[in-house]
């Protein structure tokens, strides 16, 4: 990034619970490529964030779990989300969408008007990406601004060389995309004339037990 480009930050999340999980190089690797792109970097893994079952009696009785206040802290804090996910049978992990509903409940929204870009690490030929594309549903519920592009490293148990991708082609295209999505991310930091609004339902006729509304004016810094 050049002197007159702004500075911007990350979190890079792994959402896997196993040491040394494909996801977790994958997302480390991210972290690496927006660091050489002169970002800065919060990497972060589930395993960080520890929270019982979405239970609206505890959040009741308890309130909001330390684990997912402190994810929301480093969220609030980042400029934009990258998310390294792996695939459960066709699906996001049970303990990531965990995570997403409990931070889901706390105000403001901690998800809503982020930009986020999807990673995955499989085995699998297809590199985990349908667990992507369930990912993307309550992201983009809660107001995401989820990138279109997404990565998906097929066959991760022997993608790895040193940190990289053993791939030459794909370690360029893995570059290229962050280099994208770094750039979008640090053109609405600069260009922030954007009005922000979220509404759960649009369109559902308004009824104050229900609604989840949030808006924001157009930001000057």
């Amino acid at each position: 990034m050049g002197t007159d480009r702004c500075a911007v930050s990350f979190l890079v999340f792994a959402g896997s619970l196993r040491d040394g999980s494909y996801n977790d190089r994958l997302a480390r690797l991210a972290a690496k490529v927006a660091e050489k792109n002169g970002a800065s970097t919060d990497v972060v893994c589930l395993s960080d964030f520890p929270a019982p079952l979405y239970d609206f009696d505890i959040e009741q009785s308890s309130g909001i779990p330390k684990g997912v206040t402190d994810f929301s802290e480093r969220l609030k804090a980042a400029d934009a989300l990258i998310i390294a996910s792996p695939e459960y049978n066709a699906s996001m992990p049970g303990a990531v969408k965990n995570l997403i509903d409990w931070v889901s409940r706390i105000r403001p929204q901690p998800f809503n008007g982020k930009q986020a870009l999807l990673l995955s690490a499989s085995p699998s030929r297809a590199g985990g990406n349908r667990g992507l594309w369930s990912l993307r549903i309550p992201l983009e519920h809660l107001g995401t601004r989820v990138y279109p592009d997404m990565f998906s490293l097929a066959q991760a148990h022997k993608s790895f060389t040193d940190g990289t991708i053993s791939d030459p082609t794909l370690q360029a295209r893995f570059e290229s995309t962050l280099g994208c999505f770094i750039d979008l991310v640090e053109a609405q930091k600069h260009y922030p004339e954007v009005r922000k609004q979220w509404i759960e339902f649009l369109g559902e006729h308004p009824d104050e037990m229900v609604d989840r509304i949030e808006t924001s004016p157009a930001l000057t810094g």
